[in-house]
């Protein structure tokens, strides 16, 4: 959900190398790894759109499907805080005016280990 370099530019720098392989195979939560190939893709046009993510956060990418924008929203700050990484100031904008349009997704969380 959040790329490892994104988490690295939000914290994951000031970790030790255990906690960056543990993040980076976190499993305990589906929504911390979501694995993506062209066959999961409805299209190749959603495949492109994917590898277009990169490493952006919210504040410059968004999933294409209008429907998935209060999940990924929830998703992105659930991982953020279970791992206690920071966001800047445009990603917390962008959080917030999205979090506005989405009054009744909730948001759970347990920080990592």
């Amino acid at each position: 959900m959040v790329p490892l370099a994104e988490a690295w530019d939000s914290g994951a720098s000031a970790w030790t190398k255990n906690r960056r392989v543990a993040y980076a195979n976190y499993l305990q939560d589906p929504r911390h790894l979501v694995a993506v190939t062209a066959r999961s893709n409805r299209s190749n046009r959603s495949n492109r759109s994917n590898r277009s993510k990169s490493d952006q956060d919210p504040a410059t990418w968004m999933p294409p499907a209008p429907d998935a924008t209060c999940r990924y929203t929830a998703d992105w700050i659930s991982v953020k805080l279970t791992w206690n990484l920071a966001i800047d100031p445009a990603e917390h904008d962008t959080l917030a005016a999205l979090a506005d349009t989405c009054p009744d997704q909730t948001i759970t969380y347990t920080p990592a280990p």
